[in-house]
This record gives C-alpha cells, sequence and structure tokens, in this order.
C-alpha cells in the first residue's frame, strides 16, 4: 500500500544508506510527475520505472538500435504483413459517431473513413473532447474528463555533439563506460526540491534536474563517426508560465544553455562539443505530438489515476461511453513507459468482444 499511495523518499530511506544511490534512484520517482520524491504517489512512479525488464534482465531499461523511431518501423512493418494499411500526414479531425457507435473518422482535409471499431492511442482529453462532440457523451464524463490531471514539467532538449563529454569524475577522451547508461546530473534530494519550488509558481528550475543518455555510445548508426548525440530529460519547466516570467521561447532558450552549463561543469568539453540543440518544452510536447498539457504519460500517475481508475473509474477496460470507441495508449492501464501493455490489454478486450 504504501509503494501505491506514498512517497520514494521514506521507501529509499529505509532500504538504503548511501545519499548518492538514494539520489539517483530518487529521480525515477520523479519521471514526467510534476512532483518531488517527498509528495505521495512518488513511490509508485519510481517502481512503475524499475519493475520492467529488457533481454530478461529486470529492472534495466534499453535503447533502440537506430533510434526509438525503429521501434515504431518495426511494429509498422509487422503489421503490413498482416493487412495493415497505414495512413501517415492524415490528422482525424472528428470521430464519426451514429446512434450512440462509433462509424469510423474524418480526416482533416475532410477524406471520410467509415469503421465498425476506432481506437484512440490519443490521451482522453484529445480523444473525448477535441474530437468527438460533447453531445455524443453523457454530461457527467465530459466534467470528469475536463478534470483529469495533465500537469508536467517534463523538459526534453536533444543535443549533437561533435565529441563525448570528458567527465572530471573519469577523464579522458573517447567513449567508456561511463557514457553507456543514464547520467544523472542531481548533486542531492535537496536539490531536486529547489527546483521544483520554482517552478511551482510558473517559472523554469535556476538548476534543472537533468537525466541524460548518449545512445551513440552503442549505437554508431545514429551519428557521424566519432560524433555523438545526447538526449536530456529535465526538469522542471512549466506548461504554464507565470504572467511575468518571459516568452515562451526566451525561458526554452535560457533553459538549455543553463542545462548545457551544468553538463560543463561535470564534463569541461561539453559546451564547446554543442553543435545544435533542440529544446522542446512541455508546451512544444503537446502541439507536435498531441501529449495534453506535454504529459508524456497521457496522465498523472497518481494514486487517483492508475489502475481501475485509469483513466477514469468505470472507464478502465479499454471501453468508452460510445459503443464501437476504444483507448489503446498511455492514458489507460498500467500508463506511460514504451512497453506495449496498453496496446496488447486493449487488443486483447476488442477481441474479447468482436
Amino acid at each position: 500500500m504504501e509503494i501505491l499511495t506514498g512517497a520514494a523518499n521514506p521507501i529509499l530511506d529505509r532500504w538504503f544508506e548511501s545519499e548518492v544511490l538514494k539520489t539517483t534512484l530518487s529521480t525515477d520517482a520523479i519521471i514526467g510527475a510534476f512532483a518531488t520524491p517527498s509528495m505521495p504517489g512518488t513511490a509508485y512512479v519510481l517502481f512503475h520505472h524499475v519493475m520492467g525488464e529488457c533481454e530478461g534482465v529486470r529492472g534495466v531499461w534499453g535503447y533502440v538500435r537506430g533510434g526509438m523511431g525503429a521501434l515504431s518501423n518495426a511494429i509498422a512493418a509487422s503489421a503490413r504483413a498482416r493487412g495493415a494499411e497505414i495512413r501517415v500526414n492524415a490528422p482525424v479531425a472528428k470521430i464519426l459517431v451514429e446512434q450512440g457507435r462509433a462509424a469510423g473518422v474524418v480526416l482533416a482535409n475532410g477524406d471520410e473513413h467509415r469503421a465498425a471499431r476506432v481506437v484512440s492511442n490519443l490521451d482522453a482529453h484529445a480523444t473525448f473532447l477535441r474530437l468527438l462532440d460533447a453531445k455524443e457523451l453523457p454530461a457527467d464524463f465530459v466534467e470528469s474528463v475536463r478534470h483529469l490531471d495533465y500537469g508536467s514539467a517534463s523538459c526534453k532538449i536533444n543535443l549533437a555533439l561533435s565529441e563525448a563529454p570528458e567527465f572530471r569524475s573519469r577523464p579522458g577522451a573517447g567513449v567508456g563506460p561511463q557514457h553507456h547508461g543514464t547520467i544523472h546530473l542531481c548533486p542531492d534530494r535537496t536539490y531536486i526540491e529547489r527546483a521544483y519550488d520554482r517552478a511551482k509558481y510558473g517559472y523554469i528550475s535556476d538548476d534543472p534536474v537533468i537525466d541524460a543518455t548518449i545512445p551513440s555510445a552503442l549505437d554508431s548508426s545514429l551519428a557521424p563517426p566519432g560524433q555523438h548525440v545526447m538526449s536530456m530529460f529535465t526538469q522542471y519547466f512549466p506548461y504554464t508560465l507565470a504572467p511575468d516570467a518571459g516568452s515562451l521561447e526566451d525561458n526554452a532558450r535560457r533553459y538549455a544553455e543553463r542545462c548545457i552549463d551544468i553538463m560543463t561543469d561535470y564534463a569541461p568539453n561539453f559546451r564547446r562539443s554543442v553543435l545544435h540543440y533542440q529544446v522542446l518544452t512541455p508546451v512544444d510536447l503537446e502541439a507536435t505530438f498531441g501529449l495534453t498539457g506535454g504529459n508524456i504519460m497521457q496522465g498523472a500517475m497518481t494514486p487517483s489515476s492508475l489502475f481501475f481508475m485509469r483513466p477514469l473509474p468505470g472507464y478502465a477496460d479499454y471501453r468508452t461511453p460510445i459503443r464501437g470507441l476504444y483507448l489503446c495508449g498511455a492514458a489507460t492501464h498500467p500508463g506511460g513507459g514504451v512497453m506495449g501493455a496498453c496496446g496488447h490489454n486493449a487488443a486483447r478486450e476488442i477481441l474479447r468482444e468482436h
């Protein structure tokens, strides 16, 4: 019960002695959450991120050879091999409903596609409030969807590097084991609390929490010889900035430069190695990927939105108030993460019903 509802800090304090280790593990308790490890609900976020496995090894994450797009391409190839037709650059404008049942979709260009079943990988807000007319849904359901928590302060920074970082703690040029895993830049748990304090009032963190990976250290196909790509997953960059915080563009630039400064404190060659970088704030994540509020989990992973209550109580079986319309993404149980469980479960329920 404590893992499902409590804070991460007490559990980490009970099981570990090293503050360095506790701090490193605590960053997994705030991934995609607008919270700190001292807040209730973060114990489950930590558990959620360490309960999986890769290549038969429990509790670890893995890289996708060729980049994350290669995973999407593999899924697409498998679907096409079984007769699926995939349309890209074809945004859906509306889900058709006839006599309380899903009847297909209308694309932004006006094309209409009829179907006996419609399955949405979007979050609940995007599916029910953007693609459906509210009058097609129960009023209390619509009201509940409006109040789902999409709070987020995650900012993604992608960087192209001319060389690998040379860390003070392990000097030497070239790629070594220190470049293979996740790089956590977060001195202690108090640092996390201070970073959050600024964000809760609508300001970017002065000293962001940084989790970085260098996938090109293991996969040479991602960058030219000798060069690298780095992914920084950072917190906290609030979705809604305070009125006096300045423009989104200015905050994004200052935030990214601060993250580069922090990395350079640990690896002196880092700043000069940065060739280009891309900043994806929560607003950008929403605009680019359709993630409401920029929430990468398609909704908060807090106790009130988990298990039989995800996305809403009474609708945790991947079905919706519209017959023939289903949800299959991270908005459903068991939530966010690249694991395929949501889609697998949804497919099983659809097959069971039809």
